[in-house]
């Protein structure tokens, strides 16, 4: 299978022209929720690509205004090359969208959701079973504590995700960026950074941190309520056992629209399994 036949094709990509702001790329990752956007310079036939901005590009440099500037080169395929070989591109250079190109011009963008798909539909092979591909090493937070400190944790992790344990270490739901992203309120041009972590003066203040974002918010200036992780993470999560495959694991990702999956023996905690572990498995 070749990417041609899983990407999404020119017409249906929203790209962002030279020259052009921050504020041209701000509003499609915020309201769409797109982790980045294709840069192109021109129109029609004239068209040539020029790169790609993401929500990383805007936190590095928020006080850059120019498009241009913002910004950079990424890895680019075809829609001639494997599949599985564009997969391996995204698991090494650890990009989750990768554009496609024919000589100059864009001809479409192609995502691990893309990837994943093709191991649901059996297109390419996803009979490993997860208990192979999940993770053992599992990011955690606790039910009580307060949304900007678990963005705060999920951050230093560097994953995309906390399952959530209760005061007896069960797992009792699972928190993720999208989580977040969907009840934080992005502040424009204020001088102060966003809202303190849970008042500032209690037990779960950590000195000198403020819910600034991460590499999933489009700007510094970001307000995260205050309340406990219980109200925003989605309780009971789907999971899965070892003995479930790959394609099984796709399948299910796909139907429930999430990125990972947690892995149970029993009524345990045995692992998590990612979208990227089972694209790194072909």
């Amino acid at each position: 299978m070749k990417v041609a036949d899983v990407m999404t094709p020119r017409d249906d990509v929203v790209t962002v022209s030279l020259p052009g702001t921050r504020d041209d790329v701000l509003g499609y990752l915020q309201e769409r929720r797109f982790s980045a956007v294709p840069v192109v310079k021109g129109e029609g036939e004239d068209e040539v690509y020029r790169g790609l901005v993401s929500r990383e590009d805007l936190i590095e440099d928020p006080d850059e205004d120019q498009l241009a500037l913002l910004m950079r080169d990424v890895p680019t395929t075809t829609g001639s090359t494997d599949v599985v070989e564009a997969a391996r591109l995204m698991v090494s250079e650890g990009a989750r969208r990768v554009p496609v190109v024919d000589g100059d011009a864009l001809d479409g963008i192609v995502t691990i959701t893309d990837v994943v798909r093709a191991i649901a539909d059996g297109d390419v092979d996803g009979e490993r079973t997860v208990g192979e591909l999940a993770r053992r090493d599992v990011n955690t937070t606790y039910v009580e504590t307060p949304l900007p400190v678990a963005e705060r944790e999920i951050a230093y992790a560097d994953v995309p995700y906390a399952v959530v344990l209760d005061e007896d270490a069960d797992m009792t739901g699972i928190l993720t960026e999208v989580d977040v992203i969907d009840v934080a309120r992005v502040v424009e041009g204020e001088d102060d950074v966003g809202a303190s972590v849970a008042g500032q003066d209690d037990e779960w203040m950590w000195e000198g941190i403020k819910a600034t974002g991460n590499r999933y918010f489009p700007t510094r200036n970001v307000e995260i309520p205050g309340e406990p992780v219980r109200e925003f993470m989605t309780a009971d999560p789907v999971t899965l056992t070892k003995r479930r495959t790959a394609k099984e694991a796709a399948q299910r990702m796909l139907e429930t629209d999430v990125e990972q999956l947690p892995l149970v023996a029993g009524d345990d905690l045995a692992g998590i399994v990612r979208d990227v572990d089972l694209i790194a498995a072909l």
